[in-house]
């Protein structure tokens, strides 16, 4: 290719752009056609909004973490929105999701996950959701700041180019690992206030206890204090200040060269 014949990156990103994009893991298809209805009839249709699935109705064939890589990577919504099949749009439609991302735009701009239920700390809970556990529950204020959320229903923001873990699998807390990707990419994860009903209360069945271990694992390995080489700078970067400072001064570099 010359360069003429190049392709301005940007340009191309955005004719392929979509407003939404609305994406499932399908293993009931009643119930999902169901969802489809009440979106349309919620002011999501095409050409604005494009309708992803992965069909899981004769086994489980897409893993959550997996199946949310693969949304992440071909939607061309400039809102990837990934919802359970059993939830159903009854008061919000298209134009409060719209009025609700702008209020977070103006707040602020490097957001990257909206939802509907999570928490900033243990037992400070946000939740705005209809669902068999509490009924109508709106647990304010909104928008709020968290750390993890709930994956009946997530809004990407497909500029912040985010993914889930790849070296984990499961059905259970990929939302919360795609809030600590965000974070430690420099964006941020809110709960607004959004409001539609989830069918399902969901279960903290054993599969969920074991996906937790997995995820506090995973985050384990992956905030290790370690040294990060280039040609051009030897860095150590660890949770501990102190060790940090120490590390980061010549005699810490010392002492690793030292070491090898």
């Amino acid at each position: 290719m010359t360069a003429l014949e190049s392709v301005a990156a940007d340009a191309r990103y955005a004719a392929e752009e979509k407003r939404f994009s609305v994406c499932t893991l399908v293993t009931d298809w009643d119930q999902y056609r169901t969802m489809l209805e009440a979106f349309h009839a919620r002011g999501f249709v095409a050409p604005d909004t494009e309708f992803l699935h992965l069909d899981n109705s004769r086994g489980n064939r897409f893993e959550g973490f997996g199946g949310v890589n693969l949304f992440l990577g071909t939607a061309r919504g400039r809102y990837i929105i990934l919802c359970h099949q059993d939830v159903r749009l009854v008061d919000d439609g298209i134009d409060a999701l719209e009025a609700r991302i702008k209020e977070i735009e103006y707040l602020d701009p490097y957001w990257a996950v909206l939802g509907n239920a999570g928490g900033s700390a243990p037992g400070r809970l946000f939740i705005r959701i209809s669902d068999p556990h509490d009924g109508d529950t709106s647990r304010g204020p909104f928008p709020a700041r968290v750390s993890g959320l709930d994956e009946n229903f997530l809004v990407v923001r497909r500029a912040a180019n985010l993914a889930v873990s790849y070296d984990i699998a499961g059905f259970h807390l990929y939302a919360t690992d795609l809030c600590l990707v965000a974070d430690v990419l420099g964006w941020s994860s809110y709960v607004i206030d959004f409001h539609l009903q989830h069918l399902s209360p969901g279960k903290a069945d054993a599969s969920f206890k074991l996906m937790r271990t997995k995820l506090v694992a995973k985050w384990r390995r992956a905030l290790r204090a370690r040294w990060a080489v280039s040609p051009s700078a030897s860095l150590y970067v660890a949770a501990c200040g102190l060790a940090t400072r120490l590390m980061n001064s010549g005699l810490g570099r010392k002492l690793a060269r030292l070491r090898d």
